[in-house]
């Protein structure tokens, strides 16, 4: 079970980063595509997405507070609109290339598309039950190795603290992986 949870703890701490990656590279992707704008539509533009990107960055930076992120996200959110709004007007403009639209639109809707799986990723743990079950398995494995110790004639310190330690690394280290801005 201890191997189980600190498994999808990984796997889970993995996704994360790899979406860190997806986000930054789609904005990248989305920011690059400008160029592709009316000259006198770029720069405003261009201003929205830095402020998008600062805006989301602080998201991150207010975590674990979730409500303080949860302000920040709907900051992000009222940027996205307006980004999408502005691009979808300088795109028709004449002096705008022909496959602005086609190509501008598709990369500002993914970097839309995967801030909200970012967030859905952040609040993706298991479920309560789990951890009180390994914590009723830990309770239990004590009960049962303290059980077999009373009958010797002389208890085992360095098995008694090394049990302890063991478990209360890879508890510590499991919910670190689980929530890594929390500390």
């Amino acid at each position: 079970m201890v191997a189980f949870t600190f498994s999808g703890a990984a796997a889970r701490f993995n996704e994360k980063r790899m979406l860190t990656a997806e986000e930054v590279n789609s904005i990248e992707t989305a920011y690059l595509r400008l160029y592709l704008l009316s000259p006198a539509t770029q720069p405003a533009l261009k201003e929205l997405l830095r402020r998008y990107v600062d805006s989301r960055l602080e998201t991150y930076r207010r975590l674990p507070n979730m409500a303080a992120a949860e302000m920040e996200m709907a900051e992000s959110k009222k940027i996205q609109e307006e980004v999408w709004n502005q691009a979808v007007t300088a795109t028709r403009l004449s002096d705008s290339h022909p496959s602005a639209g086609l190509l501008l639109l598709p990369a500002l809707n993914n970097m839309i598309d995967i801030s909200t799986t970012r967030t859905m990723a952040l609040r993706l743990h298991p479920p309560r039950i789990i951890y009180a079950l390994l914590f009723g398995l830990g309770l239990i494995c004590s009960l049962l190795a303290g059980f077999r110790m009373s009958s010797g004639q002389h208890r085992s310190w360095l098995h008694i603290l090394g049990f302890t330690l063991l478990t209360v690394i890879i508890v510590y280290v499991m919910l670190d992986v689980e929530y890594p801005r929390a500390g």
